[in-house]
C-alpha cells in the first residue's frame, strides 16, 4: 500500500457567541509514503482540531473548507487505488476510510479506550469492522499479531485485561495496535508520548520510528515538544493561532528558526547547557480577539509598526533549504 496526504488551503470554523472562529486556517502541507511530518505549536494553537479535521471527527457546528486528499494504491484485495477529499466525504465514507486507510492515536488513551472492555476485545472490534469476510478466529489472530507488533508483552494475558490494569505506557501500545490492526496507510499521532516518563515516551518514539519504516506509513506527529520533533520527524511545521508559521525540514528550521515564535519556543526548551528557562510573554490569543496582521505581534520582541498592518504570506527564507519557509516580514 502506498498512500500520501495532500492538505490545501483547510480551514475549520466553529460558532461561538461571538461569532464564527477558525482554530484552523488556511493551512496546507504534503506527507509523503514514509515519511513523518511534526506539527508543533502551543496549546490552542490548533493542532489537534486539525487532526480532527482530517478524521473527519469534528463538533457538531463545525465548517471545514478546502481540500485534504487522501490518495491510496492497493496492490492486493477488492480495492483500487483511489483518491478522496476528507473534507467533504460523507459520514459513510469516512467511516469506511477510518481504520482503514486513515487513523488515529489520542493524546489520553485512558479516556480513549473503553473502560469496561477487555483489551483484545477492543483491538478486534476495530479489526472486525473492515474484516467483514473474517471468521471469529483470524480476527482474535489478527488482533494478537497485532497487540505483538505493538511490542506488548505476553500479548494474549494483556488481550484478557482491562485498561486499567495496564500502566501508560502499554496503554498508549494498546492505542497503536488499534490504529494499526487495519493496515492504514496514514495514522495521525496527537500527543502520544505527552503523559508518560522519558524513558517510556523514547521507547513509544522508538516503536513509532519502527512501524513507519517497516509498514510504509505516512506518520502526521502532533507535539509541542522540539525536543520530540527532533527525534522523529523529517519535516516540521510550526503552528500558532490556527495559521502555520514556519515549515521546512526539521533540522534546517531547528538549527535555522526564522520565525520570532519558533525561536521563542527554542528557548522555552530545557536544556543542560543553561540554567532557567526563557518563556515567551503572554499568551496565545484567543480567536474570537485575534490581533490585527500578524497574531504573534503582541507577544514578539522584534514587533515593528508594519506588523500590525496584515497578516505575511508564508514565504521562502531559506538559503541552505529551498523548501524553509516562514510567514513573518523580517524572516526575509
Amino acid at each position: 500500500m502506498a498512500t500520501t496526504l495532500d492538505v490545501r488551503g483547510l480551514t475549520v470554523e466553529l460558532p461561538t457567541r461571538n461569532g464564527w472562529v477558525r482554530p484552523v486556517n488556511d493551512v496546507s502541507f504534503e506527507l509523503a509514503e514514509g515519511e513523518t511530518l511534526g506539527i508543533v505549536g502551543e496549546s490552542g494553537s490548533g493542532k489537534t482540531m486539525l487532526a480532527l479535521a482530517l478524521m473527519g471527527l469534528l463538533p457538531p457546528g463545525a465548517r471545514p473548507r478546502g481540500e485534504a486528499w487522501l490518495s491510496s494504491a492497493r496492490q492486493n484485495g477488492s480495492h483500487p487505488g483511489q483518491r478522496t477529499n476528507l473534507v467533504t466525504a460523507g459520514a459513510a465514507e469516512m467511516r469506511a476510510l477510518r481504520g482503514r486507510e486513515i487513523a488515529m492515536i489520542f493524546q489520553e488513551p485512558m479516556t480513549a479506550l473503553n473502560p469496561v472492555m477487555r483489551i483484545g476485545a477492543q483491538v478486534e472490534e476495530m479489526i472486525r469492522e473492515h474484516g467483514h469476510a473474517l471468521s471469529a478466529a483470524e480476527i482474535r489472530g489478527r488482533a494478537l499479531h497485532a497487540l505483538e507488533r505493538a511490542a506488548i508483552p505476553e500479548a494474549a494475558t494483556r488481550a484478557r485485561q482491562y485498561p486499567h490494569q495496564l500502566s501508560g505506557g502499554l496503554r498508549q501500545r494498546v492505542m497503536i495496535a488499534m490504529a494499526l490492526a487495519a493496515g492504514p496507510g496514514v495514522l495521525i499521532a496527537d500527543e502520544p508520548t505527552t503523559a508518560l516518563d522519558v524513558t517510556v515516551q523514547k521507547q513509544i518514539l522508538d516503536l513509532l520510528q519502527t512501524l513507519r519504516r517497516e509498514l510504509r506509513l505516512s506518520l502526521l506527529f502532533i507535539t509541542h515538544d522540539l525536543g520530540v520533533v527532533a527525534q522523529i520527524a523529517d519535516r516540521v511545521q510550526v503552528m500558532y493561532a490556527g495559521r502555520i508559521v514556519e515549515q521546512g525540514p526539521t533540522r534546517e528550521v531547528l538549527r535555522h528558526p526564522r520565525h520570532p515564535y519558533t525561536e521563542g519556543l527554542l528557548r522555552a526548551a530545557p536544556r543542560l547547557s543553561r540554567e532557567g528557562l526563557a518563556s515567551i510573554p503572554g499568551n496565545v490569543p484567543a480567536l474570537d480577539d485575534l490581533p490585527p496582521g500578524c497574531a504573534f505581534a503582541p507577544r514578539c520582541s522584534r514587533h515593528v509598526a508594519k506588523c500590525d498592518v496584515a497578516m505575511p504570506d508564508l514565504a521562502s527564507v531559506g538559503v541552505a533549504a529551498e523548501n524553509h519557509r516562514a510567514r513573518c516580514i523580517l524572516a526575509g
